[in-house]
Formats: structure tokens, sequence, C-alpha cells
């Protein structure tokens, strides 16, 4: 996600981070972005090359893997932001599974 702004100070004290914390996160991010950067250029650039023809499965693969990825981090985020509705979300899903029958 390179066209992600950066976290404001309020909102970085909201989450809780320390000043040391966060500049480990953002140089982690940052080198996170420049790789996911560079990925998405070579694929732009493959994908001009190919114009017109089907996709391959390794193609469609990785394309849902890293789907995969940001929904994850997404989730994670999201989880962390909002704890109550994350715990609720795990004791509804424990439920859930507890009553399902084989």
């Amino acid at each position: 996600m390179p066209d992600r702004e950066e976290e404001s100070p309020e909102q970085l004290e909201r989450l809780g981070r320390t000043e040391g914390a966060e500049r480990a996160h953002g140089a982690e991010r940052a080198g996170r972005l420049r790789r996911v950067e560079q990925s998405e250029q070579s694929e732009r650039a493959e994908r001009a090359e190919r114009i017109g023809q089907p996709e391959t499965d390794a193609e469609r693969r990785r394309r849902r893997a890293q789907f995969l990825r940001d929904l994850t981090e997404a989730r994670e985020l999201r989880d962390r932001v909002q704890p109550r509705r994350a715990k609720v979300a795990r004791l509804r899903h424990a439920m859930r599974m507890r009553t399902f029958r084989w």
C-alpha cells in the first residue's frame, strides 16, 4: 500500500506507541513498503508487456497471496485498534465452533 499516509503524532499516541518503538516500526514499514513498491512496479511492467494474453496460474497465485497478506495485515491492525470488538468476535467464533456439528 504505497499510497498510505504516515500516521499523525496524535494517532501514534492514541495507539500507545513510544518514540523508540515508532522509529523501529517506521524503519521496518519503510523497508516493507519499498519492497512492495518495487514488486508492484515490476508487475506493472510485466503486465504492460503481456496485454491481451491470459494470466498464468503462478501470477494468479502470486496476486492472491499478496491479497491475503494485505487482508491479514488489515485484520491485525483492526484488532489492535479495537481490542474489545476483536475479543467479542473471538468469543463469538469460539461459540460457533463449539456448536458446529460434523
